[in-house]
């Protein structure tokens, strides 16, 4: 009903073209149907495939005028009022000056002939010659509670099929929150495929669903979907960090007086885990993660890396409820002497959206230099907390020892993980990983077992960034002490 009455308010502000954005051609069409019998004039629908046809009365096509400039002529020299849907009539105004003359006339001559013609594609570039004289109309999106009603009407239609779906209640109110962003058409496909795939409706769909939603988005190379998010059995350490997002977690997706979490910054040095934990928070919440890469963002022409910026962070208001990922933040808004001030245009506009968004979308942005970060981005409120992943203690490298261990399928009650805790002080759960790794590499090379000697050979042949960096961790470590959160303990 809103998309009806934002409709007629449109086509009565004596506006001559109206452009409607969308894949949805048969929605919009039924949809001005509607609109047409509110305003009481007659609609015609027109495509070069089918030529013209009323479509609010049972009326015959018109084949003679399927020609672009003929239909346009048409509607110029016709005297009755009427509604025009031209549908994919995109490619006839890009180098057309014919077209663009004649739409033109028929907005020129609006008061006299109250013609409307209403442009239906899936994109629309709109010449200057006609700018002034069009609006654009968006359809609404289904919500969550129409987006549920979807998911149980194809369950209904494939039981009417002879299939018997298992429905898991929490599971189908998951998967709605996540088709949130979605045409209602796109909604039914996504949604009869994780039913049909499985025969259920279960947990387990959430990420078909996610997958199938960021392909028909058409995000690729603007935002990269993660489609491996890690859940906190594969992290070690990051105490604080997990008992925070623990407390936040019932607040998710449900209003409420206690604002919902917008974001953290993860500082720490290369290695430590910050990357590892960004897929952590999509994998404990349940949600799709986005990996956003400031520096690809970048083009040499002026303006072109802020229209990438927006473009992309428009995606992930859509993608939500999602966590964004901004991977090495520092390296995208440090500002040089020949960047014409764009670093200060992107980190502007992070600003104002990080600011402004009503979308569910919870930020996640990790950084290893401090002082390249601007100070607008530290201050508290720009972030719901800022996280020091220092070097793993003890501990914690005892457990990351074991889990790299078990994921290569070597047996750890024959190794030493006290000794490979100590051997490996200083060392980042990443440099612990390729010990591991080039220890496996030596066994095989020298035909025999990975055994203890063999990783603390690696482990002595290694030096670590706190070594090679000891006085650059040192000042990062006194930054932190008293202005961050340690996310371990």
């Amino acid at each position: 009903m809103q998309d009806i009455r934002d409709l007629t308010a449109v086509l009565r502000s004596n506006t001559p073209i109206v452009i409607i954005e969308t894949y949805e051609e048969y929605r919009v069409i039924e949809l001005l149907k509607k609109v047409s019998l509110v305003l009481y004039q007659p609609l015609f629908s027109w495509s070069i495939t089918q030529g013209l046809s009323r479509v609010d009365k049972s009326m015959g096509v018109q084949k003679f005028n399927s020609e672009p400039s003929d239909i346009l002529g048409q509607i110029k020299s016709t005297t009755q009022r009427g509604i025009y849907a031209l549908c994919d009539f995109h490619p006839f105004v890009i180098d057309e000056p014919k077209n663009i003359r004649l739409l033109k006339e028929i907005a020129l001559e609006y008061e006299a002939l109250q013609h409307t013609i209403v442009l239906i594609s899936h994109a629309f570039e709109i010449p200057a010659e006609i700018k002034r004289y069009c609006a654009h109309f968006r359809l609404s999106l289904p919500n969550s509670t129409q987006l549920l009603n979807i998911i149980n009407e194809q369950v209904k239609q494939a039981n009417q099929q002879g299939f018997n779906i298992d429905v898991d209640e929490s599971a189908a109110l998951k998967l709605a929150d996540n088709l949130r962003g979605v045409t209602f058409d796109d909604a039914r496909r996504l949604a009869h495929k994780a039913i049909v795939d499985d025969g259920a409706i279960t947990y387990s769909d959430i990420d078909i669903v996610n997958r199938g939603k960021f392909e028909l988005l058409n995000m690729d190379g603007v935002l990269q979907f993660e489609y491996d998010t890690s859940d906190f059995s594969q992290v070690a350490g990051l105490h604080n960090l997990k008992t925070w997002l623990q407390h936040r977690s019932p607040s998710l997706g449900h209003p409420s007086a206690i604002d919902s979490p917008k974001g953290i910054l993860l500082l720490g040095v290369q290695g430590s885990g910050k990357s590892l934990a960004a897929k952590a928070v999509a994998g404990l919440w349940q949600r799709p993660l986005l990996k956003m890469d400031l520096a690809a963002l970048y083009n040499k022409y002026i303006g072109e890396t802020e229209k990438n910026l927006r473009q992309a962070l428009e995606l992930a208001d859509v993608m939500s409820p999602c966590v964004l990922w901004i991977d090495e933040i520092e390296k995208g808004l440090s500002s040089g002497d020949s960047d014409d001030g764009t670093s200060k245009r992107v980190l502007g506009t992070i600003l104002t959206w990080m600011a402004e968004r009503e979308s569910d979308v919870f930020l996640v942005a990790t950084a290893n230099d401090i002082s390249a970060l601007p100070p607008e981005l530290m201050r508290k409120g720009r972030m719901d907390e800022i996280f020091f992943v220092d070097l793993p203690d003890d501990e914690i490298r005892r457990a990351i020892f074991l889990i790299h261990v078990k994921k290569r399928s070597l047996d750890p009650s024959i190794l030493n993980l006290a000794q490979l805790s100590m051997a490996s002080e200083g060392f980042s759960g990443a440099e612990i990983e390729q010990a591991v790794i080039s220890a496996i590499y030596t066994a095989r090379a020298t035909n025999q077992d990975v055994d203890q000697s063999l990783l603390i050979a690696e482990l002595m042949n290694t030096r670590p960034l706190s070594v090679v960096m000891r006085e650059k961790l040192a000042e990062l470590r006194h930054w932190a002490a008293e202005r961050t959160v340690n996310a371990h303990r």
